[in-house]
């Protein structure tokens, strides 16, 4: 089993920047793809950004110029730099990874998610 935990939401004035990070923990092998989506009341989960093992990014347009993705693979983390918010940013950050793990004795791979940390951009 892969467990993804999240930090670093909270309330943000319009403008501000605040930096998600997210952890992932069990007998991994390997990470493939990390990434983040948001999910705002009553809409659907969208893609923000997501990071390759090899460290290429790609942004949703909502984002581009705005947000940074990034990734420390030793310590299986990938960070989400969130710059000039706006109210619209307003929402749940999930992570998620592709990962490779032990389960048992066998190399296993899940999608793992995280619980999702809450961003608020408000005045």
């Amino acid at each position: 089993q892969v467990q993804l935990e999240e930090s670093g939401g909270g309330l943000v004035q319009p403008g501000g920047s605040l930096r998600l990070s997210c952890t992932a923990s069990g007998r991994i092998l390997s990470i493939n793809d990390m990434a983040w989506y948001s999910q705002a009341p009553g809409q659907q989960r969208e893609l923000v950004a997501v990071i390759t093992r090899g460290g290429s990014t790609n942004y949703a347009d909502s984002v581009k110029g705005r947000f940074t993705i990034s990734r420390d693979n030793a310590k299986n983390t990938v960070f989400l730099q969130m710059d000039s918010l706006k109210p619209e940013d307003t929402a749940v950050y999930i992570c998620n990874a592709d990962c490779v793990y032990l389960s048992r004795t066998l190399p296993s791979r899940s999608d793992a998610w995280g619980q999702g940390t809450q961003v608020t951009v408000s005045s």
